[in-house]
Formats: C-alpha cells, structure tokens, sequence
C-alpha cells in the first residue's frame, strides 16, 4: 500500500466522489416537481459518503472517531441506495441505471467496511 497523505488518495474516496458526480449528472433529468425531495435528498446524502469519509480521514488521531465519521459515511451510501429504489419505483432510472449506481455502492460499502473493522491501521501514525 503506497503513503496515503491525503483523504483524496482513498480510493474509497475517489469511488465515492466520482458516483456522487454520476448521480449528479443523472438527477439533472428528474421531473422538476422532484427538486425539493427527491433530487435535493439524493444528491446530500450521495455528497455526504464523500464528506464524512474527508472528515473521518482528519479525526484518524482518535480511533473512535475515525470510526464514527465511517460509520456515518456508511449510513448515508446506504441512504443513497434507498433513494435510487425511489428513483427506480418512479422510473426516472431504468434498471441498468439502479443496478450499475446500486453495485458501485455495495463496493463502497465494503471498504468502509473494511475500514472500519480495521481502524487500528489507518489510525497508527507510528514510524510516519
């Protein structure tokens, strides 16, 4: 694993910004009656994976809290899977579209995941 000196070196991070960027550009084509639900709801909580994973990146010092900022970064891809069901129901995504962005998540997931249950790694700053 090659030095990691800045949140934006996470490939979690990278993954989960370039979805956040995807489900942007996609949310642009739902019905404007959708604009203060919808469309507002999935693109916070689709920036927020992103952000929380920045701000768990600054709190590493502390391992509880590094966790917690994951924790919640978790939380809210999953909050994004739940508005891309609502997406799919209401056929402003076709299916292609759900399982593609629903995948990407899954695999954003798991690294948080894996992150998380091995927090003691990430929070060691020995020997840097």
């Amino acid at each position: 694993m090659s030095l990691i000196k800045f949140h934006q070196d996470l490939k979690v991070y990278q993954e989960s910004f370039k979805t956040a960027m995807e489900i942007y550009r996609l949310s642009k084509t739902f019905p404007k009656e959708e604009l203060y639900s919808l469309t507002d709801q999935i693109r916070r909580s689709s920036r927020s994976v992103s952000v929380n994973i920045s701000e768990a990146w600054g709190k590493r010092k502390y391992e509880k809290s590094f966790v917690a900022k994951l924790t919640d970064s978790e939380g809210e891809a999953r909050e994004t899977q739940s508005w891309l069901e609502f997406a799919l129901a209401c056929k402003y995504i076709n299916d292609e579209q759900y399982n593609n962005l629903n995948k990407q998540y899954n695999h954003i997931i798991g690294m948080l995941v894996i992150m998380i249950n091995q927090s003691e790694k990430w929070c060691s700053f020995s020997g840097k």
